[in-house]
């Protein structure tokens, strides 16, 4: 079944030689042949502040910047970040946007007074977290824990309701030969074919 899918491309730099902008066309072109809707958001495209204070993250605007991107979160049924693993977790772009577009409101809202926990808003969605790094992946999953990722996973896209998230890692991606890297481009080709 068709599903809408938005892919953010969460590496810094606009280079289109970086690996992840090939990973995020080869899911984006398997998902379109497959019948899927896709849009895309390019944070290295974007300029957008910072939050400071929890005054703004609770009662400020979004940006007019990333108006856009947040109905897209909202739009979208399936959700793929592409990022490189930077000092064990995303970069500290992606990780602004996500506290811009993942405000009370808009993903999730404040039980009232004595009422339990936050209520999701954006419940039904699910998402795939692609990650590129130098290290070895099983080091990352096993020695490090995915410590970066599982914080991403547990404590941003739970916390608003996108379950399930499933993880695509690659590793030593300096030395890979263009054979692994066609490869890598081929699988993620497969997984926007099948909309996970």
């Amino acid at each position: 079944m068709p599903r809408r899918v938005l892919i953010v491309i969460g590496h810094p730099d606009p280079s289109p030689d970086r690996l992840c902008r090939a990973l995020a066309s080869a899911y984006a072109e398997g998902a379109e042949r497959a019948g899927h809707a896709v849009r895309k958001i390019d944070l290295a495209l974007l300029t957008f502040p910072m939050l400071r204070t929890m005054q703004e993250f609770e009662h400020g605007t979004i940006p007019g910047s990333l108006k856009e991107a947040a109905k897209a979160v909202g739009w979208a049924e399936h959700i793929v970040f592409v990022f490189p693993l930077w000092l064990g977790t995303m970069p500290a772009m992606l990780k602004a946007f996500l506290e811009q577009v993942m405000r009370p409101g808009t993903a999730f809202a404040y039980p009232e007074k004595g009422e339990g926990f936050a209520k999701w808003l954006l419940r039904g969605r699910s998402a795939r977290l692609v990650v590129t790094m130098g290290m070895p992946a099983p080091v990352y999953r096993i020695w490090f824990l995915s410590h970066g990722i599982a914080g991403m996973r547990r404590g941003i896209l739970n916390f608003v309701g996108i379950k399930p998230v499933r993880e695509t890692l690659f590793g030593m991606v300096e030395n890979s030969s263009d054979a692994t890297r066609g490869k890598w481009i081929g699988h993620m080709h497969e997984l926007g074919q099948r909309g996970l």
